[in-house]
């Protein structure tokens, strides 16, 4: 069971996905794009729906999806421009902006609104509560990443010192902890989907408690560009960002099965019952956007995380980071 588990969230991590052609332009007429995204995972259900609906060749955009496996490497794409827009958490562009960058990646359209973890235990408990995280050991995420600090921010919102009260592994890579988790002393680890449901699945783990649930709303992945490339390109943000947009309003107007029977190309390891679960669990929690503008209350909070979690010394300017005149056309706003 673990071997075939272990397959699964290999195949599951390294996806590298190219957009649908399900649209009728002539891919000569199409604009190319490369999209460098954090991880390839069914939380991110509107950019699929997006692509597999032919979204982005109405928008005129052919469109190449990388999966960058990580924030750091995500941005490290767009700096050196291996990749055009990057998707991920904006902690990212805050620590590039804080570092002096010149051509620093600004944000332009915020997808999700919850945190997209889960805490998975090696045992059921129904009757589970944070408390019961002091003096456990958890698989966590890299420091001042957002799964780490949302993590982190939930303790503390508990009264737990996340450095005094339980033994938070952050050694093992971004996406390898389930797999790490079925053979670890560890008693929870934090994972994404469908790493969760794979991991209940094989009866490894048991998800207990919902990040995205018990941290409120938090704006946690968005899409960015560099300053150069949104200057020279802005026709082709709003593009993107209508075509977003479009999966946006899709995946809020339809069934969890509806939606992932359009997305189960993007994910064919999964078999479209699991989809059905992982879409559902990420609906229930209020987990997408009707709307794609990233208003300044909420990166603002993102600056309260990051402060908390001790990786910020200096806040950072909304209007320099964040632009909202994309997201806000392609809402009719």
């Amino acid at each position: 069971m673990k071997k075939t588990l272990s397959i699964f969230l290999t195949s599951a991590l390294f996806a590298v996905s190219l957009c649908g052609c399900q649209g009728s332009s002539n891919s000569k007429d199409l604009t190319p794009v490369t999209l460098n995204e954090v991880a390839h995972s069914i939380f991110y259900a509107p950019q699929y729906a997006a692509i597999e609906l032919g979204y982005f060749e109405e928008e005129g955009l052919k469109l190449t999806l990388v999966n960058g496996a990580g924030a750091d490497k995500v941005m490290t794409a767009l700096v050196s421009g291996d990749a055009d827009i990057g998707f991920m958490g904006s902690e990212a562009s805050i620590y590039t902006y804080s570092q002096g960058a010149e051509d620093y990646a600004v944000n332009f359209a915020q997808l999700t609104q919850r945190a997209g973890n889960f805490l998975v235990a090696k045992t059921p408990d129904e009757s589970f509560n944070w408390q019961k995280l002091k003096g456990a050991k958890v698989l966590g995420g890299r420091s001042g990443g957002m799964p780490q600090m949302v993590f982190e921010y939930i303790l503390k919102k508990n009264g737990i010192d996340p450095k005094a009260d339980l033994s938070i592994d952050q050694s093992i890579n971004f996406g390898l902890t389930a797999a790490a988790f079925t053979s670890s002393d560890a008693d929870y680890t934090v994972e994404f989907e469908p790493f969760a449901t794979g991991l209940e699945l094989g009866g490894n783990g048991y998800v207990v408690a919902s990040l995205g649930t018990d941290s409120g709303y938090v704006p946690y992945t968005a899409y960015c560009a560099k300053k150069s490339y949104m200057a020279s390109n802005p026709e082709v943000i709003q593009k993107f960002t209508n075509a977003i947009q479009k999966g946006m309003d899709y995946v809020n107007s339809h069934s969890s099965e509806e939606i992932a029977r359009v997305i189960q190309p993007q994910f064919k390891e999964t078999p479209l019952e699991n989809i059905i679960v992982i879409v559902e669990r990420y609906k229930s929690q209020d987990t997408w956007k009707n709307d794609t503008v990233f208003e300044k209350d909420s990166f603002e909070l993102l600056q309260n995380i990051l402060e908390e979690a001790g990786e910020l010394e200096t806040r950072v300017p909304y209007e320099e980071l964040v632009t909202t005149k994309f997201a806000e056309k392609a809402a009719g706003k």
